[in-house]
């Protein structure tokens, strides 16, 4: 009896041994995965956090809104007409503002050619942005714009100025003199700083001297100027035309005269534009202001 009795306490006090020790480990199992399950949701609530409280980047502004508050107007060169002059694909003629290239139409001025040719390799057939400064356009007709190739973040940031835009494109490597003509001055200074560079390097046009080849805002000969009075290409004598032509000049009107388009031609190849002594309505056909160009 007594023997059984032992037996049985001690049956008693390892089964109560081993429950306290599965309670136990069932105590540190459970506590073990809260905090694993914590750590888990812990790292996944983190990025999002994280990313919440980066600050938000603001959308670009696109190169139409961009463009469209400088006011620019995108349009393609059907022609080069010089060095500072082309037509657009539908039909504008357009004077380059604030920049005078050497004639090589109706006359011929050194370095005129150059010009030209620098001009129609960049411009012909291509996709530009056109400016107003202040005038829209000149006594002949044409319009006066700025030629961007690229849409300038800020059109008065002067490293935009010198990589974008074609006016001060022309001016930096010699093909134009600055030419200024009021009120439109916007960009004049930059043009002026951009020549005395060329000149002190000689490039293009400056080869040729201290005044360049043609007229402008640092030709020591260079006289005020007022507004629209942009070259045309044209010569403005009256005087006598070259021996073997067929025209005479009008005491009274000062003008001249010639009987057709073909003589005129021999004098002025590229025609004339209205205001000139040699322009007469009647050769006018199209009625552009613009009398025998070709």
């Amino acid at each position: 009896m007594i023997i059984s009795l032992i037996t049985s306490l001690l049956l008693g006090a390892c089964s109560n041994d081993t429950t306290s020790k599965e309670t136990n480990n069932t105590k540190v199992n459970t506590v073990a995965k809260e905090k694993t399950e914590k750590k888990a949701e812990s790292e996944k609530q983190a990025p999002a956090e994280t990313v919440k409280n980066e600050p938000v980047a603001e959308p670009k502004q696109s190169q139409e809104e961009l463009a469209k508050s400088l006011g620019l107007e995108l349009v393609t060169v059907g022609r080069v007409v010089d060095g500072d002059t082309i037509v657009t694909s539908d039909g504008r003629k357009v004077r380059f503002v604030g920049v005078n290239t050497p004639e090589s139409t109706t006359r011929h001025e050194v370095y005129g050619k150059e010009a030209s040719n620098y001009t129609k390799s960049k411009l012909e057939g291509k996709q530009v942005w056109l400016q107003k400064d202040v005038s829209s356009t000149d006594r002949y007709g044409r319009y006066l714009r700025i030629i961007w190739m690229g849409v300038p973040t800020n059109d008065m940031d002067e490293a935009e100025i010198r990589s974008k835009m074609y006016n001060a494109d022309l001016v930096l490597n010699g093909y134009a003199e600055p030419s200024t003509y009021p009120p439109d001055v916007k960009y004049s200074e930059f043009f002026v700083k951009f020549a005395r560079e060329a000149r002190e390097a000689n490039k293009g046009l400056w080869s040729y001297g201290a005044d360049g080849t043609t007229k402008g805002d640092l030709d020591g000969s260079s006289t005020s100027k007022s507004s629209g009075s942009y070259s045309t290409g044209s010569s403005t004598s009256t005087g006598s035309t070259s021996s073997g032509t067929d025209a005479s000049t009008s005491a009274g009107t000062n003008s001249e005269i010639f009987q057709n388009c073909t003589e005129l031609r021999k004098v002025y190849p590229n025609g004339v534009p209205a205001g000139h002594p040699a322009y007469q309505a009647k050769m006018d056909r199209d009625k552009d202001n613009y009398a025998c160009e070709q």
